[in-house]
């Protein structure tokens, strides 16, 4: 079903396409001919050619996992207070991109900071396209302000990390042995209520093999828990699977993964100056907060047309973008 939507949609566009190519000739055929058609003309071309920007955009999408949903984890860094507050704000920016864009989003596991912030979030975001366009967002986040939490009033450097992953559905088989992982269950903690925050309802599931652990806390069932955690785990083992076979021919995958505080994909500056970032593509964004209210398109494009372009950073200005 999923598929049929697709070319669906696709056979939608290029009828769309054939339209306006369509109403363009006829508007000149009119000019030929004398009438004073400039100002129909002048619009009309401008929309077949957001069109073709559009579906442009789109042939960029065309991954093995590219049309799936996403699952997002944001962690703070080292930090305490500061950088967990900042990983709350990377949080509500994705939330609400995507918003913006009329995707669903469900959180999966959220836990609150000791002073303010997040510990740690994971969230899916169903959509069309949601992890192939948010793929380039896995990497550290860097934010420079001045402290609110900081009586002095200092400027301060807070890192977070982000990783997204395709949400695998059942219909690609991810082989997990029984005995290959380890179920913990324990009780949730933050926000929930008073069944949630009394019974040993969360579950946390390591991959002994690769050590990667998910959790869930968000149901009140530990039977639903268990099922999402699943769910992540599949998403997990399928991404770690295809970076292993992608990391011989893909150099660009490898800063992707590179996940350590001294390599920041991108950077959001509050003082002294206000701009955002992106250290890969050498896309900027003057208003830094549209971006933290997600507005991620110029990033977006900037990196798959820098994965298009075999790891080539488009030194294109996002500025226009704002207009």
């Amino acid at each position: 079903m999923r598929d049929r939507k697709r070319i669906e949609a696709q056979l939608a566009d290029d009828a769309e396409l054939e339209r306006r190519t369509g109403d363009v000739e006829a508007y000149f055929e009119l000019a030929r001919e004398g009438e004073a058609v400039e100002p129909d003309l002048e619009r009309e071309i401008k929309s077949l050619g957001d069109l073709v920007d559009q579906l442009e955009f789109r042939t960029m999408l065309s991954g093995e996992t590219d049309s799936l949903n996403a699952i997002v984890t944001v962690h703070p860094g080292a930090g305490g207070t500061e950088s967990q507050d900042w990983a709350e704000m990377l949080l509500r920016m994705y939330l609400r991109w995507a918003e913006k864009q009329g995707f669903k989003t469900e959180m999966n596991d959220y836990q609150d900071g000791e002073e303010a912030g997040i510990k740690s979030a994971t969230f899916t975001i169903t959509g069309e396209y949601a992890f192939g366009l948010l793929s380039g967002e896995t990497g550290v986040h860097r934010l420079v302000r001045i402290s609110p939490f900081d009586q002095a009033k200092r400027r301060h450097t807070s890192f977070a990390s982000v990783f997204v992953s395709p949400e695998i559905d059942d219909s690609i088989e991810i082989d997990i042995k029984p005995d290959d992982i380890r179920t913990d269950t324990y009780r949730s903690g933050g926000k929930g209520g008073q069944h949630v925050n009394t019974t040993d309802s969360a579950v946390r599931i390591t991959h002994i093999p690769t050590g990667i652990v998910v959790q869930c806390q968000n149901e009140r069932s530990q039977h639903k828990n268990r099922d999402k955690a699943m769910k992540m785990l599949r998403s997990r083992l399928y991404e770690y699977e295809l970076e292993k076979k992608q990391a011989a021919t893909k150099k660009l995958e490898d800063s992707k993964l590179d996940i350590n505080f001294g390599s920041q994909i991108r950077s959001y500056v509050l003082q002294p100056y206000r701009i955002a970032k992106d250290h890969r593509t050498k896309v900027e964004v003057g208003d830094v907060d549209k971006v933290l209210d997600g507005y991620l398109d110029p990033f977006i494009r900037g990196y798959l047309l820098m994965k298009r372009q075999g790891g080539v950073p488009v030194a294109a200005a996002a500025e226009d973008d704002l207009e």
